[in-house]
C-alpha cells in the first residue's frame, strides 16, 4: 500500500507573506524544503505526500507544480488561482494542463466564511469540476455553516474539509461544530482530512487522548471511506514533532482493519486526488 500525508506546505519564509504565523508559532518562521520533508516521509514509512498552497499567489502555485516535477513524492498539488476573478476561466484553462494540480484551495485569514456563498467565488467554483479539480475547504468552525450551503449547492464537485473544520480541542467537542459536521457528511462529495489538531490545543499543550472525542465525531460522521490523514507539516512543529502528529491518527485507529487503516493514510487521499 502507499502510504499518502494529504497536506503539507512547503516554503521561503519572508514575514509580509507568511503574516499570518503568530509569535507563539515563531518555530515555523524559517524556510522549510523537501529535502527536510523526505527525511520525515521516510522515517515514517510514507511514500508520498500533497503539498498544499500556504499564500494566495500563483506565484506560490508555480512553484509547488516545479516541486512535484522535480520530487516524486510529492503526488499533487493543491494550488491557488483566485476564483473571484474575471477571468478564471482562463486561469483554470492555463493550469489544468498541468497534471501535478489535483485541486485548489482558498486561504481564510482575516476573512469570514460568507465568501463561500458569495455569487463571484461561486461562479469560479463551478468551473473546477468541469477541470477535474477538487476544492480544499479551508474553513475555521464559525465558518462551517457557510461551508455547508456552499457544498450542498454543488453536489457534482468534490470537496474536502481540511483540519476537521478546526474545531477546538478542549473537553468535549462543541455541538454546533458536531453538527456541522454531521451536515458536510451528509453529501457524499465531501470528505475530511484528519490534519491540523495539534495547533488547536490551549497552549499547544495535549495528550493523544484529547483528540479522540474529535476523531470519534468526523469517524462516525464520514465513515473510513472519506477520511484521510493529513500532517499540515510544517505548522504542526509549533505544537508537535512529525511522528508524534502520525502516531495520534495510528493510535486512535489502532482497533481498526488494515483495510480501514490503509483507506485512512492513503488509499482514500488516492482515490480523492486522483493520484497516479
Amino acid at each position: 500500500m502507499q502510504k499518502i500525508d494529504s497536506h503539507q506546505h512547503f516554503w521561503k519564509y519572508d514575514p509580509q507573506t507568511y503574516s499570518w504565523i503568530p509569535d507563539e508559532m515563531s518555530v515555523i518562521r524559517k524556510d522549510f524544503t523537501p529535502k527536510d520533508f523526505k527525511l520525515l516521509l521516510s522515517q515514517n514509512g510514507i511514500s508520498g505526500c500533497i503539498a498544499v498552497q500556504a499564500d494566495q499567489s500563483e506565484a506560490e502555485t508555480e512553484k509547488l507544480l516545479k516541486i512535484a516535477e522535480q520530487h516524486d513524492f510529492v503526488k499533487g498539488v493543491v494550488g491557488w488561482i483566485d476564483l473571484n476573478s474575471p477571468d478564471v476561466e482562463e486561469r483554470l484553462k492555463h493550469y489544468s494542463k498541468n497534471s501535478f494540480l489535483k485541486g485548489i484551495r482558498h486561504t481564510v485569514w482575516d476573512e469570514n466564511g460568507e465568501f463561500m456563498i458569495a455569487p463571484e467565488f461561486q461562479r469560479g467554483l463551478s468551473l473546477l469540476a468541469g477541470k477535474g479539480l477538487t476544492y480544499d475547504i479551508l474553513a475555521f468552525d464559525y465558518q462551517l455553516g457557510s461551508a455547508v450551503e456552499m457544498v450542498q449547492a454543488f453536489p457534482r464537485q468534490k470537496f474536502v474539509l481540511d483540519h476537521m473544520g478546526k474545531p477546538q480541542i478542549s473537553g468535549k467537542p462543541d455541538k454546533r461544530w458536531t453538527r456541522h459536521i454531521e451536515q458536510l457528511a451528509e453529501s457524499p462529495n465531501v470528505w475530511c482530512k484528519i490534519s491540523g489538531l495539534v495547533t488547536e490545543t490551549p497552549d499547544s499543550r495535549w495528550k493523544s487522548i484529547d483528540f479522540s472525542p474529535f476523531l470519534e465525531v468526523v469517524t462516525e460522521a464520514f465513515g473510513v471511506d472519506r477520511l484521510m490523514f493529513g500532517s499540515d507539516w510544517p505548522v504542526c512543529l509549533s505544537a508537535a514533532n512529525y511522528n508524534e502528529v502520525v502516531e495520534v491518527v495510528e493510535k486512535f485507529f489502532s482497533g481498526y482493519t488494515k483495510e480501514d487503516r490503509e483507506r485512512i493514510f492513503g488509499k482514500n487521499a488516492s482515490e480523492f486526488y486522483n493520484l497516479k
